[in-house]
């Protein structure tokens, strides 16, 4: 027995060496950094030039969903000095390995430790070409199902009464608060686990159980209670403002059963999970048997209770824990409408189900007596030659084969479609995106008005308007505002003295607090007219200075509509100096900020804020 639990132990560890090296190869070999990805940057930027965690300099507006993500990025960068793409491209690739390899050891964990496991989940995750391209791309998706494996692997440890030391379950408790910093909707995943931490009965050896459930809220809130606090009061938001400018709490069923499809449908995905899913019940009624419900005297109340308490320790509970997890994420992006990046935002929901399945034992324990005629052995492992068959396709398809690659609905192969507009194989660093069109122009603009002004783009895609600053005295100028919608890009290749903001919201609050198009692309739903940005950011906003396809009379109603004392309020929240009694007062007006939006047309606007019209203006 000593002997076959060594070979055990070391088939799993081949095979999730095996599996990790597989993962790393493929996402090497889909390496980029995504226009979003260089979003993220900026505010690292920000942070080591000691502006703080802001994407434009004297404006509060936190632009990156992912709050670990960015002081990750942050704290390996003062660390090695190295060049942000490079850091932030390793980062993400090593959390993403890591996520196999804890995903992997927690699957073991729950089959057993001295039982043939074989890799099975974990094929069909490392499979998908949207995980291997979002094994990289800046983004934080690499950290989220890291988070989610370090997790799961946890609260397997934990659910185990020999692994049940007070150290343990701190720190899933530590891990699982977690949730809010590492993603907003990963706040699900961390309340669950640590109801069910809180609910379980605490190890034998304390004296206090009281005392122990207020160390682990303690513990659990330390980091995102007290980022909380700070974010309302530094950014006037209780959630980031990507948030707000994605109206997250909005509803757009149809669209997101779109998405759910746009990555179930190419790829046959429920093949696989129908297969694996009726191995992992196959090896369970094979090691358990039966469960008869309803044989033997009820138990009272208060032994239910207690066994119910019980059961919160035993495997199943994580189980129940991520595949629920799962059910309730996908949920919520097909409420919300889903994403543009095809997969991506399905990626931690499939993960958490794939999560108890990652490997598969191929020979289980059988309940009987008589294992001749058990046919659980025969069934894993056509499951596992299923999953093996189905990953072999799946890594070679591509879903979408348009032309540009966005389908009609707006989702796009967002590698893909930077690949092909940038014209090159893996664009990662800043000046890869130089050949991405209008950026050149861009920067050609900005060099030849040195004085600045706002910058914005034309039909065409060699040349932009110019809206003139005031005269001013200033030296080097007024600086210069770029108005555009990939704000990556065009922030990572200019100076942190330019500001630049975008009509969807994702940078500019203005923008983010105007309502959503009913059916606009998802992700692209909002954009604020030029006109609003002119008045906003103090240019000549009257002809001849004027671009001619702007009217006078709309922009001088955007003038009135701006004076609106709510609007005023919205904007001092992040541009006014950052006192105490400013603090305090984003602290307690944050959830009405959240709440608050700008009709995009003014003279709405204006009724909206019972403000008098402006008197008539002459056109040009």
């Amino acid at each position: 027995m000593a002997v076959a639990g060594r070979f055990s132990r070391l088939g799993l560890m081949a095979g999730i060496v095996s599996t990790a090296v597989l993962f790393g190869l493929g996402g090497w070999d889909r390496r980029w950094i995504a226009d979003d990805g260089l979003t993220v940057l900026r505010t690292v930027r920000n942070l080591l030039a000691g502006n703080g965690p802001v994407f434009n300099a004297g404006e509060r507006v936190e632009v990156n969903t992912s709050t670990a993500w960015t002081y990750l990025i942050w704290f390996f960068s003062w660390v090695t000095r190295a060049r942000l793409e490079y850091v932030v491209l390793g980062l993400a690739l090593a959390l993403s390995i890591t996520a196999i390899v804890f995903a992997m050891l927690g699957a073991a964990r729950l089959w057993g430790g001295r039982r043939w496991v074989l890799p099975a989940g974990a094929l069909v995750y490392i499979a998908l070409p949207p995980a291997r391209d979002y094994a990289t791309s800046g983004l934080e998706s690499g950290l989220v199902i890291c988070w989610l494996a370090l997790l799961w692997w946890l609260m397997i440890g934990w659910s185990r009464s020999e692994e049940s030391r007070p150290a343990g379950v701190y720190g899933a408790a530590f891990v699982a608060g977690l949730g809010p910093v590492i993603r907003p909707e990963m706040t699900v995943v961390g309340a669950l686990a640590l109801l069910m931490i809180w609910c379980a009965p605490v190890p034998g050896n304390q004296p206090r159980p009281w005392l122990f459930r207020i160390r682990l809220v303690v513990v659990a809130g330390l980091v995102p209670v007290g980022y909380q606090v700070w974010r309302m009061g530094y950014y006037g938001l209780p959630y980031p403002n990507t948030a707000v400018a994605k109206d997250a709490g909005a509803a757009k069923w149809r669209q997101g059963l779109g998405y759910l499809w746009n990555l179930v449908g190419p790829y046959w995905l429920w093949v696989p999970m129908l297969a694996l899913g009726v191995a992992a019940l196959v090896a369970v009624w094979s090691r358990y048997g039966l469960v008869r419900i309803g044989d033997g005297p009820k138990p009272a109340v208060r032994e239910r209770i207690r066994n119910w308490r019980r059961a919160l320790r035993s495997p199943a509970a994580p189980v129940a824990l991520m595949l629920g997890s799962a059910v309730l994420l996908t949920g919520y992006e097909i409420r919300v409408g889903g994403d543009f990046m095809h997969g991506r935002m399905l990626l931690p929901p499939l993960f958490c189900a794939l999560l108890p399945v990652m490997v598969i034992p191929l020979k289980p324990v059988a309940a009987q007596a008589n294992t001749r005629r058990n046919p659980s052995r025969t069934v894993v492992a056509a499951a596992l030659a299923v999953t093996a068959g189905w990953a072999l396709c799946a890594a070679q398809t591509t879903a979408i084969t348009t032309g540009n690659r966005i389908t009609a609905s707006g989702i796009a192969d967002e590698r893909g479609y930077y690949v092909q507009t940038t014209g090159r194989q893996h664009p990662i660093r800043a000046e890869d995106y130089l050949d991405y069109p209008r950026l050149r122009a861009m920067l050609r603009m900005t060099s030849r008005n040195p004085h600045g002004g706002l910058v914005i783009n034309t039909p065409s895609f060699t040349d932009w308007y110019l809206v003139r600053p005031p005269a001013t005295d200033t030296p080097g100028g007024a600086g210069h505002t770029l108005y555009y919608m990939n704000i990556g890009m065009m922030s990572m290749n200019t100076p942190l003295g330019v500001r630049v903001l975008d009509p969807m919201g994702l940078a500019y609050p203005l923008a983010a607090h105007t309502a959503r198009f009913p059916d606009a692309r998802i992700g692209h739903d909002k954009n604020l007219d030029s006109d609003w940005v002119v008045v906003d950011s103090g240019v000549l906003d009257h002809f001849p200075w004027l671009p001619s396809y702007l009217g006078q009379e709309w922009v001088d109603r955007i003038r009135t509509a701006l004076t609106c004392p709510q609007t005023q309020d919205l904007l001092a929240s992040t541009r006014a100096p950052l006192t105490a009694d400013r603090f305090l007062r984003n602290l307690h007006q944050s959830p009405t900020y959240a709440r608050y939006r700008i009709d995009r047309v003014p003279e709405n606007e204006i009724a909206r804020c019972r403000l008098t019209e402006p008197a008539g203006s002459s056109g040009p």
